[in-house]
């Protein structure tokens, strides 16, 4: 692959071209120039647009995409080109399939279809077979056949003896492990967060303490075992205190958070719309600031878009028994752009990658180019017409936002809109 991005402006502080306007000549997808003006003298494919930017490829933490046994929701073949499109060149693929990726076979399924495409897949594991919460799953099997963590999607392990175990067995050979943080038996059968909205609305709530009391006691497990844990998705205050209070006592732990608990508060529920069901539930002012306050100052790792489609038989219901989730990765640059400076939102973009065994690729000549292409100024209504998912159930439907991809150089691939 061979092309020559024009005017391109480089948003990348490990690159000596960092917040210059450059020519970057990419040929057989290495960067062999960056120079204020460029000749197309090989007659390349020239890539010009509207205020072009370019960093570092974005990653997300945490995607579901439904195959296999899903794929009325989506395909892996189209989750990725979503992905590439929206400007992410690498994701985790949580084990939410049917059957679970629990086998060392299953990951290979999976790292079977997403072979050669732009974008790189990096499956999860389950952390317990089927997902059930009882015994651990072949961790060190699926390692050697190419899983990059262990998460029983949005299912806490009630057995604190079942984490201890996995947190102990996965020290062996560096293993991630993922814990979903909320206690069932707190939480119970709560539908959005337990606070004025839910009383008025008459919806069961889910307190922030289910999530402060899960978090806690992993981490008191996570010391006692010195293992390596990632708490995916915290949506309050509390988490992130104690995530805060975790890191200064120099345990290994990192954490994410979806891009709509920092977007929406639970304000947002009054017309019962099942889009903004998702899991942890929307939460207060309080809790978004924090969370917020969280991701500026590093105690919150990553920002993922937590993308899960779902299909219309399982959204347009009833709201107790709608399914939780939305779609995110179409819309997950330019609501963070939206909320952040731009320097912030590719910083967030860009970081988490080493946590999950992947490395960054500055824009430097030498590199390989792993790059999304994007115009941080475009501002716009978010609509149908942006969502390239199978799946529509997107919690930013008619949101205001700002910020447009126009796609990615990666794996020696252009993939552009």
């Amino acid at each position: 692959m061979n092309v020559l991005l024009k005017s391109a402006t480089i948003i990348d502080s490990k690159s000596e071209f960092h917040n210059t306007v450059q020519d970057i000549l990419i040929e057989k997808g290495v960067i062999v120039k960056i120079a204020k003006n460029i000749k197309n003298t090989d007659n390349y494919k020239e890539i010009k647009r509207d205020n072009l930017h370019v960093s570092q490829g974005w990653f997300d933490s945490s995607v579901c995409f439904g195959e296999p046994g899903f794929e009325e929701r989506d395909t892996i073949k189209n989750g990725l080109q979503t992905a590439a499109v929206s400007g992410f060149t690498a994701v985790a693929m949580n084990a939410n399939t049917q059957p679970t990726l629990d086998t060392s076979s299953d990951i290979s399924f999976v790292n079977t279809k997403a072979q050669n495409h732009a974008v790189q897949l990096l499956p999860i594991g389950a952390l317990t077979k089927a997902s059930k919460g009882e015994h651990i799953s072949e961790m060190f099997d699926m390692t050697n056949a190419g899983a990059h963590a262990f998460y029983d999607y949005k299912k806490p392990i009630a057995n604190a003896n079942v984490l201890k175990i996995a947190l102990q067995y996965a020290n062996n050979f560096d293993g991630l492990i993922c814990s979903y943080p909320q206690d069932n038996s707190i939480s119970r059968q709560g539908v959005v967060n337990e606070h004025k909205t839910s009383t008025t609305l008459g919806l069961k709530g889910n307190p922030n303490l289910a999530e402060a009391l899960q978090v806690s006691r992993d981490l008191f497990l996570l010391e006692y075992t010195n293992g390596k844990l990632h708490i995916p998705t915290i949506s309050t205050a509390e988490a992130v205190g104690l995530i805060r209070e975790a890191k200064k006592k120099s345990l290994n732990v990192t954490c994410s958070v979806a891009i709509h608990n920092l977007f929406f508060t639970d304000d947002v529920l009054t017309h019962f719309d099942t889009n903004f069901k998702v899991l942890p539930p929307l939460r207060v002012k309080k809790d978004v600031d924090a969370l917020i306050e969280g991701v500026k100052d590093g105690t919150i790792d990553m920002v993922t878009s937590d993308h899960n489609p779902l299909n219309i038989e399982l959204k347009n219901i009833e709201f107790d028994y709608a399914s939780y989730g939305t779609v995110g990765l179409e819309s997950a640059f330019s609501a963070l752009n939206t909320l952040f400076s731009l320097k912030q939102s590719i910083s967030i973009l860009t970081r988490g990658k080493e946590r999950f065994g992947i490395e960054n690729s500055s824009i430097s000549v030498g590199n390989k180019a792993n790059a999304t292409l994007f115009n941080p100024n475009e501002k716009y209504t978010f609509t149908t017409s942006h969502l390239n998912s199978k799946s529509k159930n997107s919690i930013f439907l008619n949101s205001e936002l700002k910020g447009q991809v126009y796609g990615i150089i990666a794996n020696n691939k252009l993939i552009i809109k």
